[in-house]
């Protein structure tokens, strides 16, 4: 005798549509604690005739949760990055949905969480992903940040021969012929995951992207470019990536000196706070972001599961 089971209770998966937008961008901000904000406007549904990369979960009529399965991004190309939120009960079929219509190519599927997002940490490690990278994220209070405890490093090094400045965008070629080689340089040298991999940059992409959306700071040493850091805006914060001195002129607080630099200007325009980040192998920007009074939040994990 054949037995019917009911299956009216389980929630239905299906694709996103633009009328989930608003529900999407709650469940997701609530996934992430509120640590950034998310827009209906960021959520659109798949043009017709391509592959789907985010998917919910509906029940009574309500999106419950959502999953998204696309890839990671340039850095990591072989990579398929998998995001949830909502309804923990819903995130293996969600899983299982999106890797039954899952793009060829890829061998591995990667989660990033911050580990107190208890939902996804206990999701990832019952599906069977691997703990596999950590990083840290911290942040500064740029209304108490004081440049004055800097300024004997600043002077003791400019003696050396060392002027930190901030990069105008109408620099020479020479410039920026440099500042791609420096780049190019810390891209070979930083211990990195998968999270802290940047996208390839050339010359002019580079410059491109500082022209467009941030402020770069350089500190050179009789004229030539030794070491570069990067500011972001985002709103009332700046966010500090593309860090790197050369490797003739490390160890000797440069670092130390041009991120001063560079918050002092920050403070100065009237940003409130400044974040940056990065693995936990990268010892000696730790050292650098502690000695300039960053404070260091709980870890991310990027949880690996091979294809």
């Amino acid at each position: 005798m054949t037995h019917a089971h009911r299956t009216d209770h389980l929630p239905t998966l299906r694709p996103l549509r633009a009328a989930d937008a608003a529900a999407v961008a709650r469940l997701v901000t609530e996934g992430v604690r509120g640590h950034w904000t998310y827009a209906p406007e960021h959520f659109r549904e798949a043009q017709p005739g391509t592959r789907p990369t985010r998917l919910v979960a509906e029940q009574d009529g309500v999106v419950i949760a959502t999953a998204r399965l696309a890839p990671f991004g340039e850095g990591v190309p072989d990579a398929l990055r998998l995001d949830v939120a909502g309804d923990a009960a819903c995130f293996t079929p969600l899983l299982l949905a999106q890797l039954a219509e899952a793009p060829g190519g890829f061998r591995r599927v990667l989660g990033v969480t911050r580990e107190d997002f208890t939902e996804q940490m206990t999701f990832f490690a019952a599906a069977g992903f691997r703990n596999a990278w950590q990083s840290w994220g911290a942040h500064l209070d740029l209304t108490t940040f004081d440049p004055a405890l800097f300024e004997a490093a600043q002077e003791r090094l400019f003696l050396a021969g060392y002027e930190p400045e901030r990069l105008t965008p109408d620099a020479p070629d020479a410039d920026w012929d440099a500042l791609h080689a420096l780049h190019q340089t810390g891209v070979r040298d930083q211990p990195r995951n998968p999270t802290t991999t940047p996208d390839p940059l050339t010359r002019d992409g580079l410059r491109d992207v500082i022209r467009r959306e941030e402020a770069a700071f350089v500190t050179r040493w009789r004229g030539q470019i030794v070491a570069l850091t990067r500011l972001t805006p985002r709103g009332t914060e700046v966010d500090s990536e593309g860090t790197v001195t050369h490797p003739d002129h490390r160890r000797r607080g440069v670092m130390t000196a041009l991120k001063a630099h560079a918050l002092t200007w920050a403070k100065g325009e009237g940003f409130a706070h400044a974040g940056t980040g990065g693995t936990v192998l990268n010892l000696p920007m730790l050292r650098v972001n502690t000695r300039l009074g960053y404070r260091t939040e709980r870890m991310w994990i990027t949880w690996e599961k091979d294809l």
